[in-house]
C-alpha cells in the first residue's frame, strides 16, 4: 500500500496555516483579552465581591450584637450614691422641732423651713447661708408647731401654729440665662392663713395639698381631734372672690389615736394611721361629706403607724410603722365581675431597724424614700419590690428628707442643723428579671400580669417592661407562619419542578428567589403597617377567599381538562396558570365587595365578638375583662 506524504503544518505564530489542518490561534476580544480570561477576572472580582459581602454582613451583625450588649448592661448596674460635704445651717435662737427641706431640680439650691424661718443654700459654696427671710416674714405672729408639704410637682408648703392656723407658703425657682451662663434666683409666696377647726387650739400633725380649685387640709390637734378643712375661692357677682371654709369633724369615724396623716396629690382620698396598725380611708370627693369607705389592719401584731405617702398616681400607699416595716397597699377589686375594692398589701421590703419616721416620694416613677429614727435612709421602689440603696448614718438622725424632682438626688436636715445631700444615680429602677420575666402586680390590676406597656400619655403612669408576652408572641407568630407557609411552599415547588413549563419556570424560580432574599424585617413592616389595616377591616372577605379560591381553582382545572383536544393544544404549554389569574382576580374582587354578607353569614354579623366568644381571641384587651384600664381610677368601695 502506498501511503501519501504528509503535509507540512506552519506552526508560526501569528501566521496561521492556510488549509483545512491548520490550527488557528485564539481570537481577541476586544483587541486586549479572550472571553476566558474575561470570564476568569469577572469570576474573581465576583468572589471577591460575595467574600465581601458575607464578611460585612458578619462584622454588621457582630457590631449590632455588641452594641445591643452595652445598651443592656447599664439595666442590670446596681444604682450608687455620693455624699457630698455637710453644710452647716445658720444657727437659730429658739430652735424648733418642726422642720422641712427641699430642692431645686438642677441640685444646685437648697432651702430649709425650721418653724417659720425659712434658709436657702447654694449647694457647693463655701459661705452657706445666701440669704434669710425673717420670722416676721413668714409668721407674723405665733408659733409653729406643724410642717406639712404638698405631694406633687413645685414646692408647696404650710405651717400649723399652735392657735389652730394654717399658713401657705410657696416657694418658686426661676432661672435666668445671660450668654452661657445659668442663674438660678427663689421667690416665696406667704398666701392668706386658714383657720383648721373652729376651735384655736395647737396643731400637733397635719396633711395639706393645694389642687387648681380648692387647698385641703387635715389637722390633728391637740385634744386628738382630727379636722378636715377644705378652702375654695367662690366668685361674687362683682367680680371679686371670697374663700369658702368647709369644716368637718372625722374624730368620731376613728377610733384610736392617730399616729399619721397623708392626702393624695388630687386631694380625694385621705389615709390616717393610728397607734393600733390601723388605716382608715376616707373619699373626700365631696368635701362636705367624706365618707369612711375602708379599713384596713397593715400592721401584723398591732403596731403603731408611723409614716404615710401616696405614691404617685394616688393609688400605691406606702406604709411604715413602729416596728421599722415597709409595705405597699393598693386598692384590689374582689373579683372582675365588680368595682368594689379593699385595699390588700402588695409588696412588703425589707424592714428598718427602728421606727419609720418619714417617708418621701419620687416625682417621676414609683420610687420612694424612708427614713427610721436613728438616720438610716432606704431608696426603694414599688413596681419591681426592691430596696435599691441604703444611707448609713453619719450625722445622727435625720429631722426631714427630701427626693429631688429628677429623682438623682437627696438633700436631708440632721438633728445638729447640717445639710446632707447625695447625688444619685438610680436610671433603671423598674428593672429585674423578675419584672423583664415574671408576672408583676401592676397598679389597678386584679392580680400579677405579664405586661409590655412601655410609655402613655399619663405622666403618673407605671412602665411595664415584661419580655415575655414579647417572646410567646414572637414564637406565636413564627408557628402562625410556618403553618401557614410550610404547605405553600411545599406545593409550590412540587408544582414548579415537576409541572410547570420550562419555559415559564426559567421566569418564575429567579423571580421567587429574589423575593427570598428580601428581608423579613422590612416585609414584616410593610405587614404591620399596610396589610394589617387591611386584613382588620376585610377579614370576612378574606376568610371568604380562604373558602371559595380552592374551590374555584380545583372547578376551573376540571373543566379545562373537560375541553376538546383542538381547543387545549391552542394553549401555550405553561400558559394555563396565566388563564386562571383572571378567575382569581374576579373571585377576590367579588369577596371584598361582599364582606359585609360574609360577616353575617360567617361570623354572626360582627367578627370580633365572635373571635372572643367562640376561639378565646379579644380583639380588645379591656373588653376582655381582665382589668380596667389604666387611666381609669378605681375609688375604694366598702
Amino acid at each position: 500500500m502506498n501511503v501519501p506524504p504528509l503535509t507540512p503544518i506552519s506552526v508560526l505564530q501569528g501566521e496561521p496555516s492556510p488549509g483545512r489542518g491548520s490550527i488557528p490561534t485564539p481570537a481577541l476580544v476586544g483587541g486586549l483579552f479572550s472571553r476566558r480570561q474575561i470570564r476568569s477576572i469577572t469570576d474573581g472580582l465576583t468572589n471577591v465581591i460575595i467574600k465581601t459581602g458575607g464578611i460585612s454582613i458578619i462584622i454588621c451583625i457582630l457590631g449590632m450584637c455588641i452594641f445591643l450588649v452595652k445598651e443592656v448592661i447599664p439595666l442590670f448596674q446596681p444604682p450608687h450614691a455620693t455624699l457630698t460635704e455637710p453644710i452647716a445651717l445658720s444657727p437659730l435662737e429658739s430652735p424648733s422641732a418642726s422642720a422641712l427641706i427641699g430642692i431645686d431640680e438642677h441640685q444646685e439650691l437648697a432651702y430649709v423651713l425650721r418653724g417659720d424661718s425659712l434658709e436657702f443654700v447654694f449647694l457647693g459654696e463655701a459661705t452657706s447661708a445666701v440669704s434669710k427671710i425673717p420670722s416676721r416674714g413668714l409668721l407674723p405672729d405665733g408659733t409653729v408647731t406643724a410642717l406639712a408639704r404638698a405631694l406633687g410637682k413645685g414646692h408647696s408648703l404650710a405651717m400649723g401654729t399652735e392657735d389652730g392656723r394654717v399658713i401657705p407658703v410657696a416657694i418658686e425657682f426661676t432661672q435666668d440665662f445671660q450668654g452661657n451662663e445659668r442663674s438660678i434666683a427663689p421667690s416665696v409666696t406667704v398666701g392668706t392663713p386658714m383657720v383648721a377647726a373652729p376651735t384655736p387650739q395647737p396643731i400637733t400633725k397635719m396633711a395639706y395639698q393645694s389642687t387648681e380649685f380648692d387647698a385641703r387640709i387635715a389637722a390633728l390637734l391637740q385634744d386628738q381631734h382630727l379636722w378636715l378643712t377644705t378652702s375654695r375661692s367662690v366668685s361674687r357677682p362683682d367680680g371679686t372672690a371670697e374663700a369658702s371654709i368647709t369644716q368637718v369633724d372625722l374624730t368620731s369615724s376613728i377610733p384610736g389615736r392617730v399616729t399619721a396623716i397623708a392626702l393624695a396629690s388630687r386631694a380625694e382620698l385621705l389615709a390616717v394611721g393610728t397607734e393600733e396598725g390601723k388605716i382608715y380611708h376616707f373619699d373626700l370627693r365631696e368635701p362636705a361629706k367624706p365618707s369612711l369607705v375602708d379599713t384596713t389592719q397593715a400592721s401584723d401584731g398591732n403596731e403603731a403607724i408611723t409614716a404615710l405617702a401616696y405614691l404617685m398616681s394616688d393609688r400605691s400607699l406606702v406604709v411604715g410603722g413602729a416596728s421599722g416595716e415597709i409595705a405597699v397597699w393598693m386598692p384590689v377589686r374582689e373579683h372582675a365581675a365588680t368595682n368594689t375594692t379593699h385595699m390588700t398589701r402588695i409588696h412588703r421590703f425589707a424592714p428598718h431597724q427602728s421606727a419609720v419616721t418619714d417617708i418621701t416620694i419620687s416625682q417621676r416613677d414609683k420610687g420612694f424614700m424612708t427614713t427610721d429614727a436613728k438616720g438610716e435612709i432606704r431608696l426603694h421602689h414599688s413596681t419591681s419590690a426592691q430596696t435599691l440603696l441604703t444611707f448609713a448614718p453619719q450625722q445622727g438622725a435625720l429631722r426631714s428628707i427630701y427626693f429631688s424632682p429628677k429623682a438623682d438626688g437627696l438633700v436631708g436636715l440632721a438633728e445638729n442643723d447640717r445639710l446632707v445631700h447625695y447625688d444619685i444615680s438610680n436610671p433603671y429602677p423598674e428593672i429585674t428579671l423578675a419584672t423583664l420575666f415574671s408576672p408583676v402586680m401592676y397598679e389597678g390590676y386584679d392580680r400579677p400580669e405579664l405586661v409590655w406597656q412601655s410609655s402613655s400619655g399619663s405622666d403618673d403612669f407605671e412602665a411595664k417592661f415584661s419580655l415575655t408576652p414579647l417572646i410567646f408572641g414572637t414564637i406565636k407568630g413564627t408557628i402562625y407562619a410556618v403553618l401557614l407557609a410550610v404547605p405553600l411552599a411545599v406545593l409550590a415547588a412540587i408544582y414548579t419542578a415537576m409541572f410547570m413549563h420550562p419555559d415559564l419556570r426559567a421566569k418564575i424560580k429567579p423571580t421567587i428567589e429574589i423575593m427570598a432574599a428580601l428581608p423579613t424585617v422590612v416585609l414584616g413592616f410593610l405587614a404591620g403597617l399596610w396589610f394589617a389595616p387591611v386584613l382588620e377591616r376585610s377579614f370576612p372577605a378574606m376568610t371568604g377567599m380562604v373558602l371559595v379560591l380552592p374551590l374555584v381553582i380545583a372547578l376551573s382545572s376540571g373543566l379545562f381538562l373537560l375541553l376538546p383536544a383542538s381547543l387545549k393544544h391552542r394553549v401555550r404549554p405553561g400558559a394555563e396558570a396565566l388563564l386562571m389569574m383572571p378567575i382569581i382576580i374576579a373571585v377576590v374582587w367579588v369577596c371584598l365587595e361582599t364582606n359585609a354578607w360574609w360577616e353575617a353569614f360567617l361570623f354572626d354579623g360582627h367578627f370580633k365578638p365572635w373571635l372572643q366568644t367562640h376561639l378565646f381571641a379579644p380583639h380588645d384587651r379591656w373588653a376582655s375583662g381582665a382589668h380596667p384600664p389604666q387611666r381609669v381610677r378605681v375609688f375604694l368601695a366598702g
